[in-house]
Formats: structure tokens, C-alpha cells, sequence
């Protein structure tokens, strides 16, 4: 058995720098909503309070809109995980908690 570094994504942290990065762009809630198309903001207010992430593609281009890189708005929590097999870990995916939303 040996233990690996794993890094899980900190939803709270990551809505926080979502929020964070916006305010820097002098950017309001309304204006993402337009750059996405999208009829409500509530996708929005769900990424900024941590309730859920932005799916890959929604994340890549916030990323664009903001100017950063997607590391930079994604904020993880180093963990470890024990693996008892290299059998027990192939095909491993551990992303307990993270939602995604459009």
C-alpha cells in the first residue's frame, strides 16, 4: 500500500474566487449571464456560493471572459488516499460532493 497526494476541488473557496476574479474584472452578475446566454442568473449565484461548479466547457470559458487560466479559478484541497493495489486504483475518479451545473 502506498499514499497518494490526491487533489479534490474546494467548492466554497473556488465559488469565492469565482466572486473574487468577477469583482476584478469589474464585471456584474448580469454581464456573465449575457456572456452565457443564459435566461436566469441562478447558475451563476450557484458557482459563487459553492453550491456547484461550472461544467468543463462553461468552465473553460469563463476562464477566456476572466483572462485566466481555468487552475486559476479552480481552488483544490490537497487530501490522501491509501491504495491497497495498483487494481484498486485504476479507473479511480474521486470527485465526491462536486456538482456540476451548466
Amino acid at each position: 500500500m502506498h499514499e497518494q497526494p490526491f487533489p479534490v476541488i474546494d467548492l466554497e473557496a473556488t465559488g469565492k474566487n469565482i466572486l473574487r476574479l468577477r469583482r476584478e474584472k469589474g464585471l456584474t452578475v448580469r454581464d456573465i449571464q449575457g456572456f452565457f446566454h443564459f435566461d436566469e442568473p441562478r447558475a451563476i449565484y450557484k458557482w459563487q456560493s459553492g453550491q456547484n461548479l461550472p461544467s468543463v466547457d462553461n468552465l473553460f470559458a469563463l476562464s477566456r471572459l476572466l483572462d485566466v487560466s481555468m487552475d486559476e479559478i479552480l481552488v483544490s484541497k490537497p487530501t490522501s488516499i491509501t491504495f491497497g493495489s495498483r487494481e484498486e486504483s485504476r479507473g479511480l475518479i474521486f470527485l465526491s460532493n462536486v456538482r456540476m451545473a451548466a
